[in-house]
C-alpha cells in the first residue's frame, strides 16, 4: 500500500483521537454540573415530609420469565412508601411471569396489586398496548411505569415523586447501574450501561437539557399523560421511551433526571444474543436521532487509537503509534472512572476500568452494524423500522 493510503488512515485516527478527548473533557464537565444539580434534588426531595407523599400506581409489563425477575418485581413490593398500588400486565394469563406475580401478591397482601391481562397486542410496541389497557384502571395522578428487569431500592418512589410536585414539571426518569449476571459479555454489557449511556444522557443535558426518558423507570403525572393524547401516542415507536419524555417536553413541561440511580438487570445470555440486543439498541438510536447517531461515531477512541497504531507503524513511526494506542486506552479508563464510578456509585466500574476499553471497541462494532439493516429480534419476535423509529411487527409469537 502506498505511503499516502496510511498517511490518510494516520490522519483519520489522529482526528478520531481529538474528537473522543473533547468528548471526554466535556463528559466530565457535564458529570460535575450534573452531580451538583443531583444534590440539590436530593435535598428538596428529603425535605418532603411522608404526609405530602400522594398516592402512586405502578404498572409493571411483563413477557415470560426471566432469571431474576422475582427479585425485580419484589423489589417494588418492598417500597418505602405510605400509599401505592402495583399493576402487573401480560399478554396472556398463561404466562408463567403471572404465575410468579401471583406467588408475590400472596406474599405482600398489605401492598395493593392486580393483574391486568391485555390478549395479544393490537399495536406495532406490545407492551404500550398492555400499558394503555393498564393505566385507565388507576384512579392516582401519580403513574410509575416500568420496566421487568429492572430492580430498585427502597425508597425509590420517596425520590422520583416529590419532584413532581412542580407543574411545570411533567416526567421524571433515571440513570441505571448495569447489573451483571455471572458471564462475560453481561459484565461487558454492564460496564456499558454503567459508563456510555450515563455519559450520553449528561451530555445531552449540558448541550440542550433532557428532552427524552429512559424506559427502566419513569414518573410522571397523569395531566401530562393526556396533554400528549395518552400512552398510546407512542404506540408504533421502538424507543416508546423516548418518544414518551420528548412528547412530553414537546408539550410544553419540564423533563429531568432524577438524582436516584436504580438497577438494570441483566441476564446469562449467549454472545450472539448479547450483540442482537444491543444492535437493536443502536438501530433504535439511529433512526430516533439520525444526526446524533451519526456524531457518536467520532466520541469512540480505542478504534481511532488501533487505526493510530497500525498506520503509524505502517510509516515507520511504532513509538508515535503505541502512544497514540496508550492515549485512546487510558481515555476510556478515566470515563469509566469519573462516570460510572464517581457520578453513578458503580465499584464495578472502579474496578474494571481496565475493561472498558474492550467495550468501547464492541460499542463501536455495533455502531458500525447498525448502518447494515432496519429489522430486529425482540423477544422472539421480528420487526423492521420504518423512518423516525417507527416500527413494524413482521413476526409475532401467537398469544391465547
Amino acid at each position: 500500500m502506498s505511503l499516502m493510503f496510511w498517511r490518510v488512515l494516520f490522519g483519520i485516527a489522529s482526528f478520531g483521537l481529538v474528537s473522543s478527548t473533547v468528548f471526554l473533557v466535556l463528559v466530565i464537565i457535564a458529570a460535575a454540573r450534573f452531580n451538583t444539580r443531583g444534590k440539590e434534588l436530593q435535598a428538596s426531595v428529603s425535605g418532603v415530609a411522608r404526609g405530602q407523599l400522594p398516592p402512586v400506581t405502578i404498572f409493571k409489563p411483563v413477557h415470560g420469565m426471566e432469571e431474576r425477575l422475582e427479585r425485580n418485581l419484589e423489589s417494588f413490593f418492598q417500597q418505602d412508601y405510605p400509599t401505592y398500588e402495583i399493576m402487573i400486565g401480560a399478554r396472556s394469563a398463561g404466562d408463567p411471569a403471572i404465575k410468579l406475580a401471583e406467588q408475590l401478591r400472596a406474599r405482600y397482601p398489605q401492598v395493593k396489586s392486580r393483574i391486568v391481562i391485555s390478549g395479544p397486542p393490537e399495536w406495532p410496541n406490545a407492551k404500550v398496548f398492555t400499558l394503555d389497557k393498564m393505566i385507565p384502571l388507576s384512579q392516582n395522578d401519580f403513574l410509575v411505569i416500568s420496566d421487568s428487569d429492572v430492580r430498585v431500592e427502597r425508597d425509590f418512589l420517596r425520590n422520583v415523586i416529590p419532584p413532581l410536585f412542580d407543574r411545570k414539571l411533567g416526567l421524571v426518569t433515571c440513570l441505571y447501574r448495569g447489573e451483571p449476571a455471572s458471564d462475560f459479555w453481561s459484565s461487558l454489557e454492564a460496564l456499558g450501561m454503567s459508563v456510555e449511556m450515563p455519559s450520553g444522557v449528561v451530555m445531552a443535558d449540558m448541550l440542550e437539557g433532557i428532552r427524552f426518558a429512559l424506559g427502566p423507570a419513569v414518573a410522571l403525572r397523569r395531566d401530562a399523560l393526556d396533554a400528549i393524547g395518552g400512552i398510546r401516542t407512542t404506540a408504533d415507536y421502538y424507543s416508546d421511551d423516548y418518544v414518551l419524555g420528548n412528547k412530553i417536553w414537546a408539550a410544553g413541561y419540564r423533563v429531568i433526571f432524577s438524582h436516584h440511580v436504580i438497577y438494570h438487570v441483566l441476564t446469562p445470555r449467549p454472545f450472539l444474543r448479547t450483540l442482537g440486543d444491543q444492535l437493536r439498541w443502536m438501530k433504535s438510536t439511529r433512526h430516533s436521532r439520525p444526526n446524533g447517531h451519526i456524531g457518536t461515531g467520532l466520541t469512540f477512541a480505542m478504534p481511532f487509537g488501533a487505526l493510530g497504531l497500525i498506520s503509524a507503524v505502517a510509516l515507520g513511526h511504532g513509538g508515535l503509534g503505541l502512544a497514540l494506542f496508550a492515549a485512546a486506552f487510558f481515555n476510556r479508563i478515566i470515563q469509566s472512572v469519573g462516570v460510572g464510578g464517581w457520578l453513578l456509585r458503580d465499584p464495578r466500574a472502579l474496578r474494571l476500568c481496565w475493561l472498558y476499553p474492550l467495550r468501547d471497541l464492541q460499542g463501536f462494532a455495533v455502531w458500525v452494524a447498525s448502518f447494515l439493516s432496519h429489522t430486529f429480534y425482540w423477544r422472539g419476535e421480528t420487526y423492521r423500522f420504518t423512518s423516525e423509529g417507527r416500527i413494524i411487527a413482521q413476526h409475532r409469537a401467537v398469544s391465547s
